[in-house]
């Protein structure tokens, strides 16, 4: 009796310990079972025929394999509810391990077939930090859901792996139609068209093109690609191209440029992370006289790397770049963001440049962040930038001297090179009802032209001369930004103040990032209708900079000529934008 009693809790205890295993495909009975199904594919989309699926428990032993169909297709019957791993495996191609598919009934699980080729030749980028500004129409390194990651597994296989929070690839554009005023280089009437896609949940494509319907072909245009590698990193690339056709120069008009910047970075563990790239450029005059071929092209790469070691929140980061940032205020969007700014010197095409380098300390959290950062520069052909009021009969524009914008009435020149050296210290809040503050102090040197002004007893000397005497001084810049969007309407709103000597006319730190524009700003999106779920439609924008026409510097040459110098000239743009 006592031997038949052990034998039944010996059978007892081996039905429950059987029940209590995932993956067993014969439920007990009342226990509700649930399925997995999905389809194979290559990076293409092409259906793989014949590929191994095996269902695994969650420490990645095998509980069943099946084969793909002709389309691709697998499914897994009777499965208990639970945590589950599924991994595919095709001829040529990695291994693919979706972890955590959490079974309940009908579970969907679609997996990707990547070549270690197509993983490998993009390699690692910072991830966008929590507390970011966020923008619909900014290409950022926002992190993508289901990123891949590779892994050696303990039975020996390099596998892709993703986490089973898949997003659903998507393809966005946005048609704008806007005028502007005021801006080297942009104003007049301008229609862009912009196109967003996400062709995998690891990979995505930006391309923009702006062209001006008043003006002989004038057009700015963009294609981004960025591939990202989950918390190992990503790369990017973009190219930009920018037509000109309004701007002069002596013997010369018409101006076009190319930038392609291409960047990788790779995080080791969350302790190290590293950037390294360069921005390949090309700049000429479209029609030119033929003796002066060379100083009017400009064929340069400018590089730029950084490593931070990361702890915690804190960051401990060495920067060096040769790259000036162009348009301050432009989205990634824009071609002229991905573009040095260009001007005359001595008659020469040249690019602002030069050599950058800081070691900063930041720290960031969801709700704040914190960053102080020494810096020592050298500038290159600093962009000097005026409205010009020539007296009646000059030839100024065609001195050589400067870079004409006929469209906006504005020049560029390039300045003397100088070296800097200074620090910027900056702290930021995420305040209620998700708006946003920043504020920073920096302290540097900056250009300051000769004091002969309008007015004067006695006017300077012609406009190279002038350019000759600018000079460095130490000077210092306090800037507060705020951004948010207000409840009930919608309106995204981003307003800055930025001051330094209204004498100075280059910024004190020219390569910090994230700079707040010159003066007061202001920008507004404003939806105008949006669909049922809240996205889309139509919006209207507006962006006003320097509203308070701070900084302007009036000279008066030799030849009656009056140039009025300033950081940032005055404009407006605005515009409706319809997003579908």
């Amino acid at each position: 009796m006592v031997m038949m009693r052990r034998v039944q809790l010996v059978v007892f205890a081996a039905l429950i310990a059987g029940g209590s295993v995932p993956g067993i495909c014969a439920p007990l009975h009342g226990v509700a079972s649930g399925s997995v199904s999905g389809l194979v594919r290559d990076s293409a989309g092409v259906a793989q025929i014949g590929a191994i699926v095996q269902l695994m428990r969650p420490d990645l032993t095998v509980i069943a394999s099946v084969y793909t169909d002709s389309k691709g297709g697998f499914a897994f019957a009777s499965v208990l509810p639970g945590r589950y791993a599924v991994k595919a495996m095709g001829t040529s191609f990695l291994p693919s391990l979706r972890e955590d598919v959490r079974v309940r009934t009908s579970t969907v699980v679609n997996l990707t077939l990547s070549t270690l080729y197509e993983v490998m030749q993009w390699l690692p980028a910072e991830p966008r930090a929590g507390n970011a500004e966020q923008d619909d129409w900014k290409w950022t390194l926002r992190s993508a859901a289901n990123r891949p990651l590779l892994r050696w597994l303990e039975d020996g296989p390099l596998v892709v792996v993703s986490d089973g929070s898949g997003a659903t690839p998507k393809l966005k554009a946005r048609l704008l139609a806007s005028g502007q005023e005021g801006t080297f280089g942009e104003s007049g009437e301008r229609i862009s068209a912009t196109v967003e896609e996400t062709p995998s949940n690891s990979r995505e494509l930006l391309a923009r093109v702006d062209f001006a319907p008043n003006t002989d072909a004038g057009m700015e245009s963009m294609l981004g690609f960025r591939q990202d590698l989950g918390f190992a990193g990503s790369v990017q690339s973009v190219a930009a191209v920018a037509i000109h056709p309004e701007m002069d120069a002596s013997s010369a008009d018409g101006l076009d440029e190319a930038a392609v910047r291409t960047w990788e970075t790779i995080n080791l563990g969350d302790e190290i992370e590293g950037e390294v790239g360069s921005t390949q450029v090309l700049a000429r005059f479209a029609g030119h006289d033929s003796n002066s071929v060379a100083t009017n092209t400009v064929v340069t790469a400018l590089p730029f790397a950084t490593v931070g070691w990361r702890d915690g929140n804190s960051t401990i980061r060495y920067r060096m770049t040769t790259f000036v940032p162009g348009l301050q205020g432009a989205d990634d969007t824009e071609a002229q963001a991905w573009m040095p700014q260009v001007s005359l010197h001595n008659g020469d095409l040249v690019l602002e440049h030069g050599l950058h380098q800081e070691i900063g300390w930041e720290r960031r959290t969801d709700a704040s962040g914190m960053a102080v950062l020494v810096f020592a520069d050298k500038v290159d052909n600093p962009v000097l930038e005026a409205m010009g009021h020539f007296s009646p009969g000059n030839a100024a524009s065609d001195t050589g001297a400067f870079l004409f914008d006929r469209a906006s009435g504005l020049l560029r020149a390039a300045g003397p090179g100088f070296s800097n050296a200074g620090f910027l210290a900056s702290a930021e809040r995420r305040l209620p009802g998700g708006n946003h503050i920043r504020v920073s102090y920096a302290n540097g040197d900056a250009l300051v032209l000769p004091s002969a002004k309008v007015g004067a007893a006695a006017p300077a000397a012609g406009f190279a001369a002038m350019l000759a005497a600018a000079h460095p001084r130490r000077a210092q810049t306090y800037s507060i930004a705020l951004s948010g969007t207000l409840d009930g309407t919608g309106t995204r709103w981003r307003a800055s103040y930025s001051w330094q000597p209204e004498d100075t006319v280059t910024r004190v730190a020219p390569y910090a990032e994230n700079a707040a524009e010159p003066y007061l700003n202001l920008h507004l999106r404003q939806p105008i209708h949006l669909r049922r779920d809240g996205t889309g439609g139509l919006e209207a924008l507006l962006d006003l900079r320097n509203l308070l026409d701070e900084g302007y510097q009036p000279y008066l040459l030799t030849d009656g000529s009056i140039l009025v110098f300033a950081q940032d000239q005055r404009s407006f743009s605005g515009g409706l934008a319809f997003t579908f």
